[in-house]
């Protein structure tokens, strides 16, 4: 049953696999352990969704893009992130999304704040120009982790004498 309010902390399916939301702290950790996510931004009218890398500084997502639509759509926007592991033989995996305002940094931000970001070391797979730092401030982090259900036994031990 759903808390008032909100979803509940943990789901359990008939076959015994769950579904947990995971504590901010917990969301933080995971993504600290990637550096591949999905920036969701809205351009015109559409949603557009953008592979990226990133990296985290002080609980800020720093990213690095090159000129275009999604560049675009970024500045002064709200926008998201989601980051996620999927075992999909096994049925279990995570996600962690954060939600913020993501802003492009420019010649009227502050040189410490352009260091730092520089500072992070990150650097884009994809091969052409992405001079463009952006930081995406988070307002929500919230994620959840799907178990898979518990093996059944090797064997029935009813079926021996």
């Amino acid at each position: 049953m759903p808390r008032r309010g909100g979803p509940p902390e943990r789901a359990v399916s008939a076959d015994g696999a769950q579904r947990l939301h995971l504590h901010p702290d917990a969301c933080w950790t995971l993504l600290a352990s990637q550096r591949v996510g999905r920036l969701a931004v809205v351009a015109g009218h559409w949603p557009v969704v953008h592979p990226v890398n990133y990296a985290l500084h002080d609980r800020v997502v720093v990213l690095r893009l090159a000129p275009g639509l999604v560049l675009d759509a970024a500045d002064h926007a709200n926008a998201s992130l989601q980051v996620d592991q999927v075992d999909p033989v096994h049925e279990a995996g995570w996600s962690v999304l954060v939600r913020g305002l993501a802003e492009v940094l420019g010649p009227e931000h502050d040189e410490a704040l352009v260091r730092a970001s520089a500072a992070t070391g990150l650097e884009p797979w994809a091969p052409g120009p992405h001079e463009h730092w952006v930081r995406l401030i988070p307002q929500r982090v919230t994620g959840v982790r799907l178990v898979p259900a518990p093996l059944p036994p090797a064997f029935e031990q009813h079926g021996y004498l």
